[in-house]
């Protein structure tokens, strides 16, 4: 998600993403918020992240409504070098941005500090190790994400599979985390010719991912913490073109993420697309849509919540994610990605999806009080900016 860039069939997106390192200006501090009324929230859904929800699944505790940040952990840019341990008890979900690949298909996933040359200040490792213990014991949720906008992975084969698994395995045990986000881009994920239904994927790349997910799932346990941060090139776009169509004719990787988040949806804790850099996206209503705007929110949420047909298919139709799976993601500052929304047009959105109040053109499916969230690149931006993402979003569920 650094400065990200969507890519839409026939429109074009600049954005920087979780995983952009746009570089811009330097940043500042502010007070921590107040730890208690998180810790309330996570003891009342002590059940997990699914807690509201009917589902088979428990998946790592979450207040009702989280916040999720994605923080420079092994770069810096205009906005920043931020420690770990420095990150306000605001977040409740921190993304340490990125775990990347040896090669794009060797399945090496690699992740370091910020080298003290490119970030003065930038904490020991043994600092980093405490810090990710104190923000777990004060019941935040810490996790490696793997790729952005320059680390491309594509599993080509059982081996490369496998070798992601150790490895990403090998870094959650190093630093003691409590999970994974899979920010992939770019040419990361696309479907094979003849690969046209998303229950029952056949291509490589998607298959041993897939694969190694459900590994890692298997491996730590119901507490495994599972994110996804896709662009809406990846998900919502699926709902008028989904791989190389029909003809061969369209880019192979329109809607590639849907089979990855169907496959993994009773594992999948959170799902927060990109509602930024992004181009038009056609909603449930026939109307196209553009970021920056409360209609674009409720539009792209509204897609996952109701669940929507696949290329146009009304009998292939991509089910509904559970509300507590969802959030919305967004840039913290116009310096973080293109799209940017005023807090005024995020509040309409809440309200709207939250409430079913002030939707405007738009009207969803459904209203849903549980839908989890906000999320953000980056904490780093958000800091930046005076924390007016972070003060919104507080302000807003009144923490």
């Amino acid at each position: 998600m650094r400065p990200h860039r969507t890519r839409i069939r026939t429109r074009t997106r600049t954005h920087p993403r979780p995983g952009s390192r746009a570089r811009v200006p330097r940043p500042r501090g502010r007070a921590l918020a107040s730890l208690a009324a998180g810790l309330a929230a996570v003891a009342l859904l002590a059940g997990g992240a699914h807690a509201t929800d009917t589902g088979t699944t428990t998946a790592a505790a979450l207040p009702q409504h989280a916040l999720v940040g994605y923080l420079h952990t092994s770069f810096a840019n205009g906005s920043g070098y931020t420690r770990l341990a420095d990150v306000p008890d605001d977040w409740d979900v921190i993304q340490l941005a990125f775990g990347e690949p040896t090669s794009t298909t060797s399945g090496d996933i690699r992740f370091a500090l910020c080298p003290a040359t490119e970030c003065p200040g930038v904490e020991t490792e043994a600092e980093f190790k405490a810090a990710v213990a104190a923000k777990q014991a004060a019941g935040k949720k810490v996790l490696l994400s793997i790729g952005g906008q320059n680390g491309q992975v594509r599993l080509t084969t059982a081996a490369a599979r496998d070798t992601f698994v150790s490895s990403v395995g090998a870094i959650i045990d190093r630093y003691g985390l409590d999970g994974v986000d899979i920010d992939f881009e770019g040419h990361s994920l696309s479907l094979d010719k003849g690969d046209t239904d998303f229950r029952n994927p056949t291509t490589p790349v998607v298959v041993h991912l897939i694969s190694a997910l459900k590994s890692l799932k298997a491996r730590y346990g119901q507490d495994f913490t599972l994110t996804m941060a896709p662009e809406t090139f990846f998900v919502q776009l699926g709902h008028q073109f989904y791989g190389s169509g029909p003809w061969g004719g369209q880019d192979p990787r329109a809607g590639a993420y849907l089979p990855v988040i169907h496959a993994l949806r009773d594992d999948l804790t959170l799902l927060h697309v990109q509602d930024y850099n992004s181009g038009p996206i056609m909603g449930l209503d026939g109307q196209y849509h553009t970021m920056g705007t409360a209609d674009f929110h409720i539009a792209m949420t509204d897609m996952l919540l109701a669940g929507f047909p696949v290329a146009g298919d009304a009998n292939n139709v991509f089910p509904a994610l559970k509300p507590s799976q969802v959030a919305i993601g967004l840039p913290a500052s116009t310096y973080a990605g293109n799209g940017h929304t005023p807090p005024a047009e995020v509040n309409k959105a809440l309200d709207c999806l939250h409430k079913g109040t002030g939707c405007g053109t738009y009207e969803p499916h459904g209203t849903w009080p549980d839908m989890r969230g906000l999320m953000t690149w980056s904490i780093n931006w958000d800091r930046f900016g005076g924390w007016e993402f972070a003060k919104n979003f507080d302000s807003y569920y009144a923490r």
